[in-house]
């Protein structure tokens, strides 16, 4: 029988130093740009419930995204402004599932080479809608969904630990392995988990064992096991990948902290002087958010005020430039895979004082 997995919530408690955050009010000016970039979204979704990226690429991954920006701004499947484009998403998603688990469609030419990423990003979307459906036919076939996308997420894990674009079982490539791609199916089924699906431990003790091989001498995390150079994007996503599972105090934490700080500009000038800014800083934020004002101090105890990473320094910096690179319109244009990605990225940053998703809570 397979263990269930079980988070230390009280080591993520003591390094915020309260129980979960309450839900914040955004400033005005914030809210506004929110409001206005959530209003252009519901506008982009397709009659059908879904949303694509520039050239209609990655459909389920946007979807996805999409779907979390309105959550995170506090509607869900039975109430709230964006009710409507939620419910339509589950539906895109549910009619989507394949019989083996996975969400999205294989034979695709705008999924199929890269499904898994598409796959993580779903399943982190439907769990997080999960708990809010009341009608008991759609719950129990969200279960079902949920529970198949997770048992496929554990069979598509390889010998290494990781996951790659595309399922090894369907390679048959065991030793297949992508580092941005397993943390976001590390980070789905914490979701899941969260969801109260069983999500055996084994997924998540192998893929922990991944990240650590993967950490380089510089202490940041590399493309691949043995290779492919450390990055800052990668590194940001193995931080809130653990900090979304309670492990503040793991050692690596530290590590890979320090690597971002060298490697990731918070400055106001420099938030898109790098390459996958958005990436970077959809992630970067859920870290900073999640330390507050006091969590780098306690990992850091011997270090200097001016050197620590706090929400409100991170939001101080980075906010502000962000509200300044919207659209008229609302969206947020950059970057090759699209102004929809953009926006979500950013719509979700804006809204992380919101506290409405677990998943993204102290």
């Amino acid at each position: 029988m397979n263990r269930l997995l079980v988070f230390v919530l009280p080591a993520a408690l003591a390094l915020a130093g309260a129980a979960p955050a309450r839900g914040e009010e955004l400033p005005a000016k914030y809210q506004e740009a929110v409001t206005k970039g959530l209003d252009w979204l519901a506008r982009q979704q397709f009659p059908d419930g879904h949303w694509e990226a520039q050239g209609g690429q990655y459909p389920v991954a946007m979807t996805a995204l999409g779907g979390m920006a309105f959550l995170m701004e506090g509607s869900t499947l039975r109430e709230g402004k964006y009710q409507v484009p939620i419910r339509k998403a589950v539906d895109w998603y549910l009619r989507r599932s394949q019989p083996n688990g996975l969400l999205g469609n294989p034979a695709s030419n705008m999924e199929g080479g890269r499904y898994m990423y598409g796959h993580g990003y779903a399943l982190m979307f439907l769990a997080c809608v999960y708990g809010e459906e009341d009608d008991p036919d759609r719950r129990h076939k969200l279960e079902d969904v949920l529970t198949r996308a997770v048992q496929f997420t554990g069979r598509s894990q390889s010998s290494t630990g990781g996951w790659n674009y595309i399922s090894g079982a369907d390679t048959g490539n065991d030793a297949g392995h992508e580092g941005s791609v397993t943390i976001v199916q590390v980070q789905s089924v914490r979701a899941a988990r969260n969801a109260g699906i069983v999500v055996p431990k084994e997924i998540i003790d192998k893929s922990y064992k991944y990240l650590r091989e993967a950490t380089d001498a510089s202490g940041g995390v590399q493309y691949q096991l043995g290779g492919g150079g450390a990055t800052g994007p990668l590194t940001a996503q193995a931080i809130a990948c653990l900090f979304s599972a309670g492990q503040y105090d793991d050692p690596y934490v530290k590590k890979w902290l320090t690597f971002c700080q060298r490697t990731i500009p918070v400055d106001r000038s420099g938030v898109d002087r790098f390459g996958h800014y958005e990436y970077t800083h959809y992630y970067y934020a859920q870290v900073a958010y999640m330390l507050g004002e006091d969590g780098f101090a306690r990992l850091f105890p011997t270090s200097s005020p001016s050197e620590r990473l706090t929400w409100s320094k991170y939001k101080a910096n980075v906010f502000d430039s962000l509200v300044s690179r919207q659209g008229a319109d609302g969206g947020w244009t950059s970057g090759y895979i699209g102004t929809v990605y953009s926006t979500c990225c950013f719509l979700s940053i804006l809204q992380l004082d919101k506290a409405a998703l677990p998943l993204y809570q102290r």
